[in-house]
């Protein structure tokens, strides 16, 4: 789907997940979209395979980093070559096989009548996933209702999205953001700083059988408390000019 003012990509980050890989470089294939793969430092058993399942498709570039620098600094390399390449919008996919990507179509239409806006994933959740996750993301809805003055904005951790680049990357430009698990939760609250609109849909996401899960417990958690903090005095620095704007 692309339009002389409206030309999507998708970019697929990845740190060992291989099982699913091909299977969603097929799907996205299959709706006209170029795909950028980005192997945030994979084992080299695994970082072979990703590579032979990417030489096996037309119009799929892959970018490697030497080392794991987290999912966050995978997105913005995968967004930042989707810039390089002439592409006005990014969809974000995880690889491991969470989202329904029979709701590919939606988001690109949604992209393609709203162009400057930001369309989101907002999961709607089967039995398989885990509690702790189900309360860390209630838990981060609240500080983003805070840090956005708004509780409109019902998930902003799922990555299954679709991003207006020049907005997106002009916020990366500047450096600030989280390189790991935080980042989805970041850009959306940057973006949305920013003027630019989020609109929401809802998707399916599901917890695969036999998937792995890249989420340090510790370090994740503290990153992403370090993350919200972050916002939240980012937040009282603007607050002024943000409740005039209101």
């Amino acid at each position: 789907m692309s339009t002389a003012n409206f030309r999507p990509c998708a970019v697929v980050p990845t740190f060992n997940h291989v099982r699913v890989l091909g299977h969603i470089i097929g799907r996205l294939r299959a709706e006209g979209l170029a795909v950028i793969v980005v192997d945030d430092g994979s084992g080299p058993a695994e970082a072979a395979r990703i590579a032979e399942i990417c030489s096996g498709h037309a119009d799929v570039s892959l970018c490697r980093h030497a080392r794991n620098h987290g999912k966050g600094a995978a997105i913005a390399t995968g967004l930042t070559h989707a810039v390089a390449q002439g592409y006005s919008h990014a969809l974000q996919v995880d690889a491991d096989g969470q989202h329904d990507l029979a709701q590919i179509t939606t988001l690109l239409m949604l992209g393609s009548a709203h162009p400057n806006a930001l369309i989101c994933g907002v999961p709607a959740y089967d039995s398989s996933v885990p509690r702790a996750r189900k309360i860390g993301r209630w838990v981060t809805h609240i500080w983003v209702a805070i840090n956005t003055l708004s509780p409109k904005i019902i998930d902003s951790m799922c990555g299954f999205r679709l991003y207006p680049l020049a907005a997106t990357c002009a916020i990366l430009q500047q450096g600030r953001f989280a390189k790991a698990m935080g980042f989805d939760t970041e850009i959306l609250v940057r973006l949305k700083w920013a003027g630019t609109p989020v609109i929401t849909t809802p998707v399916a996401v599901t917890y695969p059988a036999g998937n792995h899960s890249n989420f340090r417990l510790w370090r994740d958690n503290a990153d992403i408390s370090l993350m919200h903090a972050r916002l939240f005095f980012g937040m009282l620095r603007h607050l002024p000019q943000r409740l005039r704007a209101r």
